[in-house]
């Protein structure tokens, strides 16, 4: 497919009768999305919309202590989606009363999860197996909570034999679902092989007034330009590339409203936005998940902070939040040095350094 000559900059998604205020949405990533991750997200800008990680309804509706750290939120963390997944309409019902009471502003449901533990039980990407049960119990959703909007996010089908989503979004409209965010690949692909932006274009085409949401292989500011030009999808949501660079939502806003593609946060800011992070997780966890998650996610952020050996080396082994301070003040002084004797060098996270525009 080819993308059209002209540009013009889409119109803010409106989700029911929630208006956001632009077009990228960060997604429900699965062990990761917690309200310590958003909040970072949505400090740096261009987050229209976020979602917690997957909530599952027994899980909520008792009240469990995983659970509600999943669910957990602020008021800052706003407009906020809940995504429920499961195949118990009565209780998907219910933890859906219990979303609209604790917070969320949109209620999704999962569709699209490939994981075997979920689609096991009949939940995630299982669900476009049986339209006619998914469709029922997207209607009682849709009825259980109507003030709060209740969207969909689906993959294109389980398989190639099976690429329902263009069908499924059209009825899952008539019911009453207020978006569908599509994931361009087939449950059998999981996250192997490369988006199919036809199949996006397809469910974009099968509707009739509800935004269709793009998601998947968006990793910079024209790969999301790119995915609406030739979809027509009305929004795109970004997930694992977040993970590494949380302001890749503000660089994709800034590029789909203005054309310009912004330079990347200084190493300083990416440190400032780590340390927020583990402060987070201290206010809303406890400080020992904090040191033991940030020995994992400091991979993440290394990523857009080559080089940082000091950084990964140090951070690996912190057992204190004076362990974690001293590894980033560190290597702050170690990288204004090194910076200093190497001066033209770019790492990852460079976009480009000079400004450009979308072609009229």
């Amino acid at each position: 497919m080819e993308e059209v000559s002209t540009w013009i900059a889409p119109p803010p998604l409106h989700i029911g009768n929630v208006q956001l205020a632009g077009n990228v949405l960060l997604a429900p990533i699965a062990g990761y999305c917690d309200v310590s991750f958003r909040l970072v997200a949505r400090s740096c800008g261009g987050v229209a919309l976020a979602c917690t990680d997957l909530l599952c309804p027994e899980g909520v509706l008792r009240e469990n202590k995983r659970s509600m750290e999943l669910a957990a939120t602020c008021p800052e963390d706003s407009p906020l989606s809940m995504q429920l997944y499961g195949a118990d309409p009565q209780r998907l019902c219910d933890a859906a009363k219990w979303a609209a009471d604790h917070g969320a502003n949109i209620i999704d449901i999962n569709m699209g999860c490939p994981v075997d533990k979920i689609t096991k039980r009949d939940g995630g990407s299982a669900l476009l197996c049986n339209i006619p049960r998914t469709l029922d119990m997207a209607q009682r959703v849709v009825r259980a909570v109507p003030h709060i909007p209740v969207t969909a996010k689906v993959r294109l089908g389980w398989d190639d034999h099976r690429l329902v989503a263009p069908f499924l979004a059209n009825r899952l409209e008539q019911v009453g679902i207020a978006a569908v965010t599509v994931h361009g690949r087939t449950t059998e692909m999981r996250f192997h092989g490369t988006v199919r932006l036809d199949g996006i274009a397809a469910v974009v085409a099968a509707v009739d007034k509800i935004p269709i949401i793009g998601n998947g292989d968006i990793r910079t500011a024209q790969d999301a330009k790119q995915m609406i030009n030739v979809t027509g999808c009305a929004g795109v949501m970004i997930g694992r590339a977040a993970l590494a660079a949380p302001w890749v939502l503000r660089d994709v806003q800034t590029y789909l409203q203005t054309g310009v593609l912004l330079p990347p946060p200084t190493i300083q800011q990416k440190c400032q936005y780590m340390r927020d992070h583990f402060y987070n997780m201290i206010r809303f966890r406890n400080q020992r998940v904090a040191i033991l998650e940030f020995r994992k996610r400091v991979s993440w952020y290394a990523k857009h902070m080559n080089p940082c050996r000091l950084l990964r080396d140090a951070m690996r082994v912190i057992d204190s939040v004076e362990d974690f301070e001293a590894a980033v003040d560190n290597f702050l002084a170690w990288r204004a040095q090194w910076d200093l004797a190497n001066p033209h060098f770019s790492d990852t996270s460079a976009n480009t350094d000079e400004s450009e525009h979308l072609a009229a």
